[in-house]
């Protein structure tokens, strides 16, 4: 892998992040975990390959400013989604007691 490469790879996770924040502001679930599913291939083939190749200069400025870039787009895409999945626990957990307290009570209630 060239270095070029690697910044090749980092720009399409940026691309993806980017897509994964649309995806978020319109609470398009599926579309942020197929496009989650995407970036995470990339980031290992990064994780595998990436260490055998020395950035230097413009090459390694590239790649920081890349990552700022994709490190705001997740900061967003979590003031997004963890309030929703806070909603979405407590919702589980509510749902969960219902049931509980239905199958603990509702059998013993008659007519």
């Amino acid at each position: 892998m060239t270095g070029e490469e690697v910044i090749s790879i980092y720009e399409k996770v940026a691309v993806i992040t980017h897509q994964m924040l649309a995806a978020a502001r319109e609470y398009d679930w599926e579309q942020l975990a197929e496009l989650e599913s995407q970036c995470a291939s990339h980031v290992a083939t990064l994780k595998r390959d990436e260490s055998a190749v020395p950035l230097t200069g413009v090459v390694r400025e590239q790649k920081v400013k890349i990552i700022r870039q994709i490190l705001a787009d997740d900061r967003e895409i979590r003031n997004i989604t963890e309030p929703w999945m806070e909603q979405l626990a407590l919702l589980i957990k509510s749902t969960g007691t219902e049931r509980k307290l239905s199958q603990a009570y509702g059998a013993n209630q008659t007519g």
